[in-house]
């Protein structure tokens, strides 16, 4: 079962970077692609739960401020050390200018 949330207008988020969102006290990290995708992971690193809205994009990565670990975002998969452990993604959708994303 889908539970979409809207999040934001499109033009909230820059290409190439990413808003916090939080929702029903989750955090989530929402980003805009240099191809003018959105995309959505958990809001925290899995490694010492920073908030990642701080982090560097750059291209599909989202690298972590504290400790510069990285993510792709559009997997959520860690890309080496110091984190290990995947982020999870959640469906995106735009509709008539909005971001929403589905937290179920």
């Amino acid at each position: 079962m889908s539970n979409w949330v809207k999040v934001c207008a499109t033009d909230e988020i820059d290409e190439e970077d990413v808003i916090r969102f939080d929702h029903a006290g989750r955090t989530f990290a929402v980003y805009r692609s240099p191809d003018d995708e959105f995309f959505a992971t958990d809001g925290l690193c899995t490694h010492e739960k920073i908030h990642l809205a701080e982090g560097l994009v750059m291209d599909d990565i989202i690298e972590c401020p504290k400790h510069n670990g990285r993510f792709s975002y559009k997997t959520g998969e860690a890309k080496g050390a110091p984190v290990c452990v995947d982020l999870k993604t959640y469906p995106v959708k735009v509709e008539g200018g909005s971001v929403f994303i589905s937290v179920a």
